[in-house]
């Protein structure tokens, strides 16, 4: 980090540690101010948000490292998955950039699962959800998550928040709750049973019809239905969408329950498809940023440092689509690096390249209205192969 804002030799490295372990500051309300800064700056007024939800596990050893646990790892090795370290529970804003074209993830909230006996992952994902709902009121908010994140926490979320997520196989679902029949005793809460998936699938009538997902435009076969799932949301009714890959044999390739009775089976595939790009923040916020590198151990550097990471990685996308686009990029990379024979729009990577170049010219250039000299070009310059090294 100091190394990166150029002040590894102004700064005692102990000034970093304290800044996440002492200093007073709230990683949540980092987060809200980013997520107002997305939605006011790249969603039009009157667009819903659409969240994604979705957590992630950073090895971490020690016995003095806080909260550290073996949990689910969906990099481990064996069939039991399992890794030592930090799961993250991440909330991202998904927004579609005019140079991009593919959806993009954007982090502003995370926190750490302690594990068993404690608040659940998805119940720490809807606590952020509710702070975003009270940022934003009176807007429409649509969550999505992965099979995982399902609760009967959902039925109590604020009036305009949706939630879309995977249904697991050996779900058991139910027809709507019967009308009251006006006879003595407890009435129905749910209907009946629909059995197994697959039986569904095949009973269904399918339609055929075009979506958009993970950057293609595909042909799918999909049905829909009301009913009940309730083992997770209770007697609040829900949407079962199923879809099949046009050529696919099976039954049904996606199962989707939502909350959301308003949008289209189609939209809700496609806004299923959008997930995707939390795991591209994942992968970048590991090997661009260094994110779950930090050698902290104490309770408040723990749950503060890998926020801030994901809010860098938030910030620096924000300033590339205010700032730091410029169609040359792409040119200028491939002169660089002519393998890329098919790259045709900036990765993160990119953003980053651009942003350290940026703030290393603006060390040198005094006077950035001026024409700059040769003396601070060649500085620039010298400096820009420096970092590269």
């Amino acid at each position: 980090m100091l190394t990166g804002a150029g002040v590894s030799r102004l700064w005692p490295h102990r000034r970093a540690h304290a800044f996440f372990s002492e200093a007073s500051w709230d990683p949540d309300r980092l987060g809200l101010r980013l997520a107002r800064a997305v939605v006011e700056t790249l969603l039009p007024a009157d667009a819903p948000v659409l969240l994604v939800i979705d957590d992630t596990l950073l090895h971490r050893v020690g016995k003095k490292v806080f909260g550290v646990l073996w949990a689910h790892d969906g990099s481990g090795r064996g069939k039991d998955k399992l890794g030592f370290g930090h799961t993250w529970v991440s909330c991202a804003i998904v927004v579609r950039l005019p140079f991009l074209t593919r959806p993009v993830a954007l982090p502003v909230a995370a926190r750490l699962w302690r594990g068993k006996g404690t608040a659940s992952r998805t119940d720490l994902a809807l606590e952020m959800v509710y702070d975003l709902a009270a940022l934003f009121p009176g807007r429409t908010l649509h969550v999505t998550g992965d099979a995982a994140y399902h609760s009967g926490k959902v039925a109590d979320m604020p009036e305009g928040v949706t939630f879309t997520t995977r249904l697991p196989r050996n779900a058991a679902l139910s027809g709507p709750t019967p009308p009251r029949t006006g006879k003595r005793g407890r009435p129905r809460k749910k209907g009946a049973a629909l059995g197994p998936l697959t039986a569904i699938a095949k009973a269904a009538t399918w339609r055929l019809t075009v979506v958009e997902r993970y950057g293609r435009t595909e042909f799918v076969w999909i049905t829909e239905r009301e009913c009940l799932w309730y083992g997770a949301f209770k007697n609040l009714p829900v949407r079962l969408v199923l879809v099949r890959d046009l050529d696919s044999t099976r039954p049904y390739d996606l199962a989707l329950i939502s909350t959301d009775h308003i949008s289209t089976a189609d939209n809700l595939a496609e806004r299923y498809g959008t997930r995707w790009p939390i795991e591209s923040v994942f992968e970048h916020m590991r090997g661009q940023l260094g994110v779950g590198q930090a050698r902290n151990r104490t309770h408040r550097a723990v749950e503060r440092t890998v926020p801030f990471g994901l809010a860098v990685y938030t910030i620096i996308v924000l300033w590339y689509a205010a700032h730091g686009h410029h169609p040359a990029d792409i040119a200028e990379r491939r002169a660089r690096q002519p393998w890329y024979t098919t790259k045709t729009t900036p990765a993160f990577a990119d953003m980053v390249f651009k942003l350290r170049r940026t703030i290393i010219a603006a060390r040198h250039i005094h006077n950035p209205a001026a024409q700059p000299g040769p003396d601070e070009i060649a500085a620039v310059v010298r400096a820009w192969k420096a970092a590269a090294a």
